[in-house]
């Protein structure tokens, strides 16, 4: 028996306010963090806080950063099989889409969930106080969320124009309809190739 429904949204809480808040249009994280992630380079760079050169180098460090923790994250957490209940209420919310995988209003991380995230990670950065590094290689790490959020988005919702993207979206479709204890990367598959967790669902299968 399968365990999702197609073509379809489902209700996630029971409470209205939490309800409405768990629900987001696609283009939101877009909306906030791009003028956010410009303005904090803009800034940076003007006032001599960071350089070019440092930020050639760290921007794309703190891309990959958010490539390791996208994986780790879907893994450890959105598929945790624990019952430590902070943990375990986060896992039901990733339950939800994989029950709903076709819910187009919650295809990316609310609001209220990846601000507190990325407030921590500035914070945390902060206390070494070396901003000529940490600024851009934030910036690179936010900026590696917002195309994994796109490329969910485009996973569920957008038929791919490119071999590339095809492969990509029937890597995740395969930990969707397939296995879901495979595939974890979203924005990419090199990690599950690395690491051992990669499935490449069959031709005849790659349909949904």
């Amino acid at each position: 028996m399968k365990d999702y429904i197609r073509h379809t949204r489902g209700r996630m809480f029971d409470n209205p306010l939490l309800e409405t808040f768990s629900k987001v249009h696609p283009a939101t994280p877009f909306v906030f963090y791009i003028p956010l992630c410009s303005a904090v380079m803009f800034y940076a760079l003007s006032n001599a806080i960071t350089t070019w050169v440092m930020s050639v180098l760290f921007f794309p460090l703190g891309w990959l950063t958010w490539q390791l923790m996208e994986y780790f994250i879907h893994k450890g957490v959105f598929h945790y099989e624990g019952k430590f209940p902070g943990v375990a209420h986060i896992r039901d919310t990733h339950t939800y889409h994989h029950k709903y995988p076709d819910d187009d209003g919650r295809l990316v991380m609310p609001l209220g969930a990846s601000i507190p995230l990325a407030a921590v990670i500035a914070a945390l950065l902060w206390v070494p106080h070396v901003p000529s590094a940490t600024v851009p290689y934030w910036v690179g790490l936010v900026c590696g969320y917002m195309w994994y959020d796109f490329m969910h988005w485009s996973q569920h919702f957008r038929k791919p124009l490119t071999s590339w993207g095809k492969q990509l979206r029937s890597h995740h479709m395969a930990h969707h309809f397939a296995d879901t204890t495979m595939n974890y990367g979203i924005s990419h598959r090199w990690i599950d190739r690395v690491l051992g967790t990669m499935k490449v669902r069959p031709a005849a299968e790659d349909k949904d």
